[in-house]
């Protein structure tokens, strides 16, 4: 589960990818095969997916230990061979890093 802080220390990679709706469950359920890999890697934390309601998007969450371990898992070669047809599916992906600065909730 992300358990998102300002304090929490994790490194925060969120990426935006966009795909034509008729791909959009194919891609997710490759998001979630990858997802159950990255989740036996170290350092580990949690990995969200978020659909549009339009099926054109796709955002994916994920908190690591440290940007150094995530690096590590993106450079495995299980990370890096098994999955090419979501690259072939999807029209962009846009990783970046983030970190927490303000949060707000009820209650």
């Amino acid at each position: 589960m992300p358990q998102i802080s300002e304090t929490s220390g994790y490194c925060t990679q969120i990426t935006t990818v966009e795909l034509d709706p008729k791909d959009c469950a194919e891609v997710l359920d490759l998001m979630n095969e990858r997802a159950a890999f990255m989740a036996t890697q170290p350092g580990f934390v949690s990995v969200s997916l978020h659909r549009s309601t339009d099926g054109s998007k796709i955002v994916n969450y994920v908190q690591w230990a440290n940007a150094e371990l995530l690096s590590k898992a993106h450079h495995h070669p299980e990370f890096r061979d098994k999955w090419p047809r979501i690259g072939e599916l999807t029209r962009s992906a846009e990783p970046a890093l983030y970190d927490v600065v303000h949060i707000r909730a009820k209650g």
